[in-house]
């Protein structure tokens, strides 16, 4: 009798792990939506990066950000429900000290196309910066962020810097 029982199991799991397709599992390294990859240099020799530190980046509607320190390149996301992001970033938004945070305001404009993955993956996301404003900084006579440059206004991999921030 446990023979039988066995060899019913045995092939019960064969058959389950033989109708399994290749699209019901979504494997650990398949691409998903991208972030914008931001690189910041120094605005007095744009050619040298620059470590930012204490930086918060977070959505002005959010209670919950992200916190930055002492590194040049970060990867925030971007709101695949819409064409529009605005994120604060907050110069000393990472530290307990709220007196000494400077805000700068970003908006990022894009398209936003969604591209079938897997049936196991579902849809990722990819963004296209417009061409005519890109990015916005809100300038509020107290900017800690000089300037913005776009290098690829293609947000479909997190294989390169899509954007470089100067302070």
């Amino acid at each position: 009798m446990k023979k039988i029982v066995f060899i019913t199991l045995s092939l019960l799991l064969a058959v389950s792990f033989w109708n399994c397709e290749k699209d019901d599992i979504c494997a650990s390294g398949t691409p998903v939506t991208p972030r914008v990859i931001i690189e910041f240099y120094d605005a007095a020799d744009p050619s040298v990066l620059k470590n930012v530190t204490n930086l918060g980046v977070i959505a002005p509607t959010f209670s919950e950000g992200k916190a930055f320190n002492n590194v040049s390149k970060i990867e925030v996301p971007l709101r695949t429900t819409a064409d529009v992001t605005t994120l604060n970033f907050i110069q000393n938004g990472s530290d307990t000290n709220t007196t000494n945070d400077n805000v700068d305001e970003i908006t990022f404009n894009y398209q936003r196309v969604d591209e079938y993955i897997s049936r196991a993956c579902g849809f990722k996301t990819l963004f296209y910066l417009n061409d005519t404003n890109p990015i916005e900084l809100t300038v509020d006579g107290n900017n800690w962020i000089q300037s913005i440059e776009v290098l690829q206004p293609n947000i479909e991999t997190e294989n390169e810097v899509h954007v470089k921030i100067y302070f």
